[in-house]
């Protein structure tokens, strides 16, 4: 079986109150990542979630063994990681990263980044041509995207 990737989803702000309670940016839209019992990774080893809640636009969570300010104070800054959820549904930007785009048969460009936009993020491809991720078709195992994008988008 093929070794399951870890993704930064996350990372500790701060501390949140007198209780171990710590402050989170969930970076991932996948929330069960907080559920109770669920373990994230983190350079001071594994982190199990005894309970999360939304607080704003971030979540404050209490990890096992964390009881006091000074546990939660400690963690401040710590990034957290997670397997990824097995998803075919699912393009991850990890693998966009390096891959060809193919649009119509035509090798238009491999991607060297992903830029986040309010209507659809775009790739943004070493020729310099944007595409949304909307006209994105199929990510292939072998590194290449195939697209369908209007006419005149690579023009």
């Amino acid at each position: 079986m093929a070794e399951r990737s870890t993704l930064e989803v996350g990372r500790v702000v701060r501390a949140h109150g007198l209780r171990g309670e710590v402050v989170v940016d969930l970076w991932s839209d996948r929330t069960e990542r907080l559920e109770p019992g669920s373990v994230l990774s983190s350079a001071r080893g594994d982190l199990r979630v005894v309970s999360a809640a939304r607080h704003q636009a971030r979540w404050l969570v209490r990890f096992e063994g964390v009881e006091d300010r000074a546990g939660a104070e400690a963690l401040r800054g710590v990034a957290l990681g997670a397997t990824r959820l097995e998803d075919p549904s699912v393009i991850w930007v990890d693998q966009l990263f390096g891959a060809e785009v193919v649009e119509r048969g035509v090798v238009r460009g491999r991607v060297v980044s992903v830029e986040a936009n309010p209507a659809s993020d775009l790739l943004v491809l070493d020729t310099g041509a944007l595409v949304p991720l909307a006209f994105v078709r199929e990510v292939e195992a072998n590194a290449r995207v195939t697209v369908e994008a209007p006419e005149g988008l690579f023009e």
